[in-house]
């Protein structure tokens, strides 16, 4: 943490100790908020509130530190995606800033919930959270009493949607030199051509899901507007193509076995991760902006334990030229490993544990949240030779150790080993039982 230690001072007092302490809150308590946290340390519970709700040390800075440094470990073996999505969790009353009835993706439906975009950079296995925005519904910010007491600044009282949003995070990475070979997100993301093109206009790639019913044309079409059919009808305002569309799931129904190649993109716990993989080059319309775009489509099938394949539909501004089929498929794979980084962020490190109101005391504790999973990432890395199974539960387990010692190192260091032993076994009888077939 020293590291970090000058962006914890306010213009009056440094808050590094109190930062100390609620890290090492963060990795002995099973829940993660400030009352257990204080509990845990035996600490004066308003002094830990006073650090995460009122203190005034500039979380921004934090987290930007945090994507440079995790920018800089990566390994450059691979390329670098810059990963968008959003998660949220539930959460209970009206007060916690941003709450409300909306989707929230943990659960899969409408949940009074807090929901936040984030990003996170990834490079082969490797990926951390770098950056994030709290998304806050029209009726919050329509509310100024509301706004007024969960503190949020007059210039984030805006509504802006989960798009305009993720629009920001690129735009502040760009501006802080975080380098990325691509950006990646799901379908709600994809689906907009605005996005898409805004990504172009920055000078990145990107690959981007694409929902099953997104309209493609296989040439390109022109756009006219029709001739009035009569001098009592209606004078035609509206733009038609002069060749008909189909949906990408359409598309799909005609491709034969011909049209497919097998790709490995990555390796996991079940073996050599395959698909069949197919690449066109196609045309959108955008009736936003009345202009026919090209795109390449990307379509994936992978078997499933079920019946059936799974598919998945994506568009990429790359092309052929460019990138080797495997690189695309590669590219496209990736968006594993945010959901991934959200898995070790909130069962961890307790990033959904949060039960602070403002505005401030939320981006404190994800900025915090933040640093310890970087650091996570920098241990796994350096240990990638010797240990290449370390997880961030390793990590933490050891860390709980160094701080009680409840366990003698030998005893800590076996029950690691032996996590190890049965997560190798498990991917070795994978791989080989892949082989097999």
């Amino acid at each position: 943490m020293s590291d970090y230690q000058h962006l914890f001072k306010s213009k009056t007092k440094s808050q590094f100790d109190n930062a100390g302490l609620y890290v090492n809150g963060l990795i002995i308590s099973n829940l993660k908020n400030i009352e257990r946290i204080s509990e845990e340390l035996d600490q004066e519970y308003y002094q830990m509130q006073h650090f995460i709700t009122d203190s005034k040390w500039d979380y921004r800075s934090v987290i930007d530190k945090v994507a440079t440094e995790v920018s800089e470990s990566l390994p450059k073996r691979k390329l670098t995606g810059l990963i968008i999505d959003e998660s949220g969790w539930v959460k209970k009353g009206d007060k916690s800033v941003g709450v409300g009835r909306q989707y929230c993706g943990n659960v899969g439906k409408l949940a009074n919930s807090q929901v936040a975009v984030f990003a996170c950079l990834s490079n082969g296995k490797y990926a951390s959270l770098v950056d994030t925005r709290l998304y806050l519904p029209k009726d919050w910010c329509n509310d100024q009493k509301r706004c007024d007491e969960a503190g949020i600044p007059q210039t984030d009282r805006k509504f802006k949607t989960k798009l305009e949003l993720a629009i920001e995070i690129i735009e502040h990475q760009k501006r802080n030199n975080i380098s990325f070979d691509y950006i990646s997100a799901d379908g709600y993301y994809g689906n907009d051509a605005d996005f898409d093109r805004k990504i172009d206009r920055m000078g990145y790639v990107y690959m981007l899901d694409i929902h099953s019913d997104q309209k493609i044309f296989l040439e390109k079409p022109e756009l006219y507007l029709p001739e009035r059919k009569s001098k009592k009808g209606p004078t035609p305002k509206h733009l038609k193509s002069s060749i008909n569309g189909v949906t990408v799931k359409e598309y799909l129904q005609g491709l034969k076995s011909k049209d497919w190649q097998t790709i490995g993109v990555r390796n996991s716990a079940k073996g050599v991760l395959k698909g069949k993989y197919h690449f066109k080059e196609i045309f959108i319309w955008d009736k936003s902006t009345n202009t026919i775009e090209t795109r390449m489509l990307v379509i994936r099938k992978t078997k499933t334990s079920k019946k059936g394949d799974e598919i998945k539909y994506s568009f990429t501004n790359a092309n052929l030229v460019q990138y080797e089929p495997k690189g695309l498929a590669y590219m496209q794979c990736q968006r594993f490993f945010i959901e991934h980084s959200f898995k070790e962020s909130k069962q961890i490190l307790g990033l959904d544990h949060f039960q602070t109101r403002k505005w401030i005391s939320w981006h404190h504790q994800v900025a915090l949240n933040f640093m310890v999973s970087s650091f996570m990432l920098k241990e796994k890395l350096l240990h990638q030779s010797e240990i290449p199974l370390l997880s961030a539960r390793d990590i933490m387990d050891f860390m709980v150790y160094k701080i009680y010692k409840s366990l003698t190192e030998e005893q800590i260091l076996d029950r690691i080993f032996e996590r190890h032993k049965k997560r190798f076994y498990d991917i070795k009888y994978s791989y080989s039982k892949q082989n097999m077939c």
